[in-house]
């Protein structure tokens, strides 16, 4: 999970495509240290997809050979993928950190949300975040959010304010110049922190093949039964099944992002190895996200709508 070796990046990168990667890492440290020094009470929103993992890794890097200063928090839905989730308690027993999970179905057992009818439970997973921070009183609030996935998150900044209801306001986002943050905030606010806010998937990808870093098996080809609907391919889960009309294939196929299993579509793939993912990556025309998410698709405006209201 955190070899830090030195070999290259696939031989189809430049010279120029590993200065890239030279400099996302180290700017990405900075931010690590930067929080580290100018908050009180940090946490690690951490999933087991690659982009959480990869945020865990350049923690680890920038603290080694200290431990990392911050517990790591996963707002779980209940409808996760297995492999994501054994990977997640596997990687934190590896590295003796402390996480803290605040369960979906908590909320909804005790009325305070309401399962959707949709049996979607990603934006659900709002105020549960925002209570946890409220209770362990996080200042600052580390995601894996990138520029490249979706519209709204192109329009955040690297330290984004949010208010006392954990809302995001586009008009209160601060200049970034010369790589200076402003994390000033008053009492019951926080700062939501995107160290991979400049990277793309393709940046994510090739890294992880420098680095040696592990993910969970879903994120490479293999067979799995699957169901068309809405142009992706879903599997059924405790979130459901296929309705009247749609086939269940065994396909080959692996995932570009993991979230909730009732909304995370899967890609026809024969990807194997990192190599291949990257192949694959460079030859889309379309983020992750925008491909696999359907989520994303309730409205022109849907994750700008949820960041609004406090989502990652």
């Amino acid at each position: 999970m955190t070899a830090v070796s030195e070999s290259a990046v696939p031989v189809e990168a430049t010279d120029a495509a590993r200065d890239n990667l030279k400099a996302l890492e180290s700017e990405a440290i900075h931010i690590f240290r930067e929080v580290a020094g100018e908050f009180d009470r940090p946490v690690i929103l951490f999933s087991g997809g690659k982009d959480s993992t990869l945020l865990l890794h350049l923690a680890i890097k920038a603290f080694w050979p200290a431990p990392v200063p911050f517990p790591l928090l996963h707002v779980d839905t209940g409808h996760n993928f297995d492999e994501v989730i054994q990977f997640r308690d596997q990687v934190v027993e590896q590295h003796g950190l402390r996480l803290i999970v605040a369960h979906v179905q908590d909320w909804i057992d005790d009325g305070r949300l309401t399962e959707r009818p949709d049996g979607t439970r990603n934006p659900l997973q709002t105020q549960p975040l925002l209570d946890t921070i409220t209770e362990h009183k996080f200042d600052a609030v580390f995601g894996g959010g990138r520029r490249d996935e979706e519209r709204a998150r192109a329009k955040e900044r690297i330290f984004s304010l949010r208010n006392a209801f954990g809302q995001w306001d586009p008009r209160r986002q601060r200049p970034e110049l010369w790589n200076l943050y402003n994390g000033r905030h008053r009492p019951g606010e926080h700062v939501r922190v995107f160290p991979l806010s400049n990277w793309t998937e393709a940046d994510v990808w090739n890294y992880i093949a420098r680095e040696g870093v592990e993910l969970p098996s879903i994120y490479y080809a293999h067979r799995r039964k699957v169901y068309r609907r809405d142009g992706m391919w879903l599997t059924e889960g405790p979130w459901g099944g296929p309705r009247d009309g749609e086939v269940v294939e065994e396909l080959m196929v692996r995932y570009r992002t993991v979230g909730d299993g009732s909304c995370t579509g899967a890609v026809e793939s024969t990807a194997t190895t990192v190599e291949e993912v990257i192949a694959e990556v460079q030859a889309s025309r379309l983020t992750e996200r925008g491909a696999t998410r359907a989520d994303d698709r309730l409205s022109e405006a849907a994750m700008e709508d949820r960041k609004r209201e406090g989502y990652f």
